[in-house]
């Protein structure tokens, strides 16, 4: 993957594995979000050594199909969206998954632009 040196600068966790799962890239954000799990010295690991059985399960089946999930989480007293999606070669095969997880503001507006 090509360097982009954005990405460590905004304060949104961005963490992408490769196909097998093995943590091949963390901004600085994602550093400091999985700190307590070893911030840095993930890179390397793969997901299913961290995972339940049934998140390895969801993990999978997003490689295998190329699939996007997304769910809200409570965490450290803030309400995240955490978006966990594919990426891809350029043969179009499913190369890993990448995971955002952006702290939502407590009130947040919402715009319906079809109104």
């Amino acid at each position: 993957m090509e360097n982009h040196q954005w990405i460590g600068t905004i304060n949104i966790s961005a963490m992408a594995t490769d196909a097998s799962g093995d943590v091949i890239d963390m901004n600085a954000e994602a550093v400091k979000t999985f700190e307590s799990d070893g911030g840095r010295q993930l890179m390397g690991k793969n997901l299913a050594d961290c995972h339940s059985p049934q998140s390895n399960a969801i993990i999978e089946r997003l490689t295998k199909y190329g699939e996007t999930n997304v769910y809200t989480i409570g965490n450290n007293g803030k309400k995240k969206l955490i978006y966990q999606t594919p990426w891809y070669l350029p043969d179009g095969s499913v190369g890993g998954l990448v995971e955002l997880s952006i702290v939502l503001p407590p009130e947040m507006p919402h715009f319906d632009r079809d109104e």
